[in-house]
């Protein structure tokens, strides 16, 4: 699906968020060891230098006029898997959570991408979408 040009580099960023939740359910379902402390180190950095970013362009420009656009129901989902996200990355590197952040954030991308999004390009003027462009360029995404 062509996704609308100001929402492109946060549409972009996802395919690296994949590659990053594929990682973490191999390495959960892979169980304890050192690739796992390692794995989750090298998660870890990553959430900090790409997804933070992507989270908070959305959550700062994206999700508030989405939500007074009448999709709360949308808005309140990124916003849980964000939370719940974050909540996981700042834990020990235990299978389980590697394996929960994984599918988490395999399933929080296709969200984005299949219903997020496309909304976002059906209700919101295109004032809005440059702002978000805006937003996501100014954090370097």
């Amino acid at each position: 699906m062509k996704r609308h040009p100001q929402l492109q580099p946060l549409s972009d960023e996802h395919h690296a968020a994949l590659v990053l939740a594929r990682q973490m359910r191999r390495e959960g379902a892979a169980g304890e060891g050192a690739d796992l402390d390692a794995g989750w180190q090298d998660a870890q950095l990553r959430f900090a230098r790409e997804l933070e970013p992507h989270f908070r362009v959305e959550e700062s420009a994206l999700f508030p006029p989405l939500e007074a656009a009448g999709e709360a129901a949308l808005v309140a989902r990124g916003r849980a898997d964000h939370a719940r996200l974050r909540e996981l990355i700042a834990s020990a590197p235990e299978p389980a959570t590697a394996l929960a952040f994984g599918e988490i954030l395999h399933r929080h991308v296709r969200f984005e991408e299949r219903e997020l999004f496309p909304r976002a390009e059906a209700v919101l003027p295109e004032a809005v979408l440059a702002e978000v462009g805006r937003a996501a360029r100014a954090r370097g995404i």
